[in-house]
């Protein structure tokens, strides 16, 4: 009797170890296969959100990259730039250009690190540039260096008085100078001299040629700098100066202006 009950405990006991083992067993297989997806997974969408920059294609065998047009978390950026250089090598790329709108400024320290150099800036973008070929020696071109200002020659031919105007702004002595500026971007410089001289002091003119230029280096942001003198005819006479950047405005005739105005001065701007 005592044998028949140990011999049946111990198949109870057998059979709960093994239903025990059979569970632990498919728990442990179930872990092991849930952390092995998991991790193919996490691979996988990793590299499913790794994107490469698409950018513009020039026609110099570069591509140029609009922060604005392709927004990139910063989180994402490092490997997505990483990715994007590798494919454009082996595209044999030549230049490869960012344009880096304000609001994407983090992006500047990640492109430096990856060898990105800086070519310009505007108020609202840095350009940054990466020369891939290293076969050939970068010829990339310096940005804009020369800066283009013109000076209007008022002249009225019944008077023979010329217009001239004093800087409010100027530094130091103020003197007598022809009214002009700086000409904007897309701007012709007959269109230049004709506004600027109609802002700085009320006249209206007429075009006629240019009389003469200087040129001269190491100027504003260490530019070359280009002034050039237009030969104006005046279509009206009532002078209505700027109250903002002229503090005096006439109109002298040839003795005034060898008396009062400074000559050398007179060709800056």
């Amino acid at each position: 009797m005592y044998n028949i009950l140990t011999l049946q405990l111990f198949r109870v006991i057998k059979t709960s170890i093994k239903r025990d083992f059979l569970w632990y067993q498919t728990i442990v297989s179930r872990y092991i296969l849930y952390s092995y997806c998991s991790k193919c997974n996490k691979k996988y969408v990793a590299n499913m959100s790794i994107k490469c920059f698409q950018g513009h294609n020039d026609i110099y065998n570069g591509v140029t990259i609009h922060s604005i047009e392709e927004p990139c978390p910063i989180t994402m950026f490092s490997e997505c730039l990483k990715a994007s250089l590798e494919t454009w090598s082996e595209q044999k790329k030549r230049t490869i250009w960012f344009r880096v709108h304000l609001s994407h400024s983090e992006w500047i320290p990640i492109l430096v690190q990856k060898g990105f150099k800086f070519h310009h800036a505007r108020e609202e973008y840095v350009m940054l540039y990466n020369w891939l070929n290293k076969e050939i020696v970068c010829n990339v071109p310096s940005y804009a260096h020369t800066n283009l200002g013109v000076g209007g020659f008022v002249f009225n031919e019944k008077t023979s008085e010329i217009l001239v105007v004093k800087e409010k702004n100027s530094i130091g002595n103020q003197f007598w100078k022809l009214p002009g500026g700086y000409v904007e971007p897309g701007e012709n410089i007959d269109e230049a001299v004709q506004r600027e001289v109609l802002e700085e002091t009320g006249v209206q003119t007429m075009f006629k040629c240019l009389v003469t230029f200087r040129h001269a280096h190491d100027t504003t942001f260490n530019c070359s700098d280009m002034y050039m003198v237009a030969y104006l005819i005046p279509c009206t006479f009532d002078i209505i100066k700027c109250q903002t950047e002229i503090t005096e405005c006439r109109s002298m005739i040839y003795q005034q202006i060898k008396t009062y105005v400074n000559i050398e001065n007179t060709f800056t701007k």
